[in-house]
């Protein structure tokens, strides 16, 4: 049953990033090595934010922060 949930869970962060939706976790591993001291988004509030900056105008692709 784990390999399935791997599996599962591999294709949902691949269907996330094809569709332009950065992953949480990620996200969070990232802030919380490189910016401790930054506090970490809820999930809503970064799709929140990942969908703004996506269709803000003359934005588009995540650039991160780094």
């Amino acid at each position: 049953m784990t390999r399935l949930r791997l599996v599962c869970e591999v294709v949902t962060q691949t269907a996330r990033l094809m569709v332009g939706v950065p992953d949480y976790q990620t996200y969070v591993t990232h802030t919380r090595t490189t910016h401790p001291d930054k506090p970490v988004m809820k999930y809503e509030e970064f799709f929140r934010e990942r969908q703004t900056a996506r269709y803000a105008i003359g934005k588009g692709r995540f650039r991160g922060c780094c």
